[in-house]
């Protein structure tokens, strides 16, 4: 089987998958911990929320994940891509660590370093595996009709 190698575009846009998210969840609890709590009874309070600075980057932001995401599965396989967003996971702790200055603790830790090496494990993979060759229209219609 023949590897597909990726472009730096192809890298990048990876990266954007994996930056993206977590970054944009970090602007948003930065942004939700300077507001009071928000309930669904009081929608106007949540709509307001979406005009303050942090969540509105951090909109902006799952925006381009999701905008990414989609580039990215557009040429490679899903179990190729979606470890790119659990090596956020990797990346929301050390923000929440060091830009929140949360708590975290050994056990996340310890789950962050099995992410890091789950994810580790999957790269070695083909981005995007072989599939059977497409019949021809007319053998599709011929078996069916059997």
């Amino acid at each position: 089987m023949a590897q597909h190698r990726l472009t730096p575009n192809q890298w990048m846009i990876l990266g954007l998958v994996a930056l993206s998210a977590p970054l944009g969840d970090t602007c948003l609890s930065r942004g939700m911990t300077h507001l009071a709590p928000i309930t669904l009874a009081h929608p106007g309070t949540l709509i307001a929320a979406v005009f303050t600075p942090w969540i509105a980057i951090g909109i902006v932001l799952l925006i381009g994940f999701f905008a990414s995401y989609l580039t990215a599965l557009s040429w490679a396989d899903l179990t190729f891509v979606l470890p790119a967003t659990a090596f956020g996971n990797v990346i929301v702790a050390l923000f929440a660590k060091f830009w929140l200055h949360e708590s975290v603790s050994w056990q996340r830790w310890a789950g962050v370093i099995l992410i890091t090496v789950g994810v580790g494990f999957v790269a070695q993979g083909p981005a995007v595996t072989e599939r059977p060759a497409a019949q021809p229209a007319a053998a599709v219609e011929e078996e069916a009709t059997r």
